[in-house]
């Protein structure tokens, strides 16, 4: 049971580092040269160039924060102390994580339809971001009450003994 449990938090710590490690990876290498493709491919949008990849950079603050987030979560885990206020609070700081995406990629929409250059993928594309954002928030705001009231179950069931 131990083994399968190590296990289990195991893979979700590879996928973690993995979504982490691919992440950086895009924007180290892949967004630049990614902007500086389509100001090139289009000079009458190249204006937006900086301001679309500053919001870009932007989101993936609170990304990384959600992931290190997680990964301690899954630490806390292995240590047998999932049932905690810090779990709770880890839970609460990957919500918020989601939604501050959320709100700039809705500004980053609003700044795009604004402009008139919103093209159906990268509009399509912020959308799908946005729509994962709150699912994330949502699920984390469950998980987040689920496990207050484990918590409240736990120290009324210890008063009780």
């Amino acid at each position: 049971m131990i083994f399968l449990k190590f296990t289990a938090t195991l893979y979700l710590k590879a996928a973690v580092s993995f979504i982490g490690l691919s992440v950086l990876a895009l924007c180290i290498l892949w967004l630049p040269w990614q902007a500086g493709e389509l100001a090139l491919t289009y000079p009458e949008f190249s204006y937006l160039q900086y301001p679309l990849l500053i919001g870009l950079y932007m989101t993936a603050l609170p990304f990384f924060f959600a992931l290190y987030q997680a990964w301690k979560l899954l630490i806390s885990i292995d240590r047998n102390q999932a049932f905690s206020e810090l779990a709770v609070k880890r839970l609460v700081l990957i919500k918020y994580c989601a939604v501050t995406i959320f709100v700039i990629y809705l500004a980053g929409e609003i700044l795009i339809i604004s402009q008139n250059v919103g093209h159906p993928g990268i509009v399509l594309m912020g959308l799908i971001i946005m729509f994962s954002s709150i699912v994330i928030s949502i699920f984390a705001a469950l998980l987040q009450n689920l496990l207050k009231n484990a918590l409240e179950l736990k120290e009324e069931n210890e008063l009780t003994v």
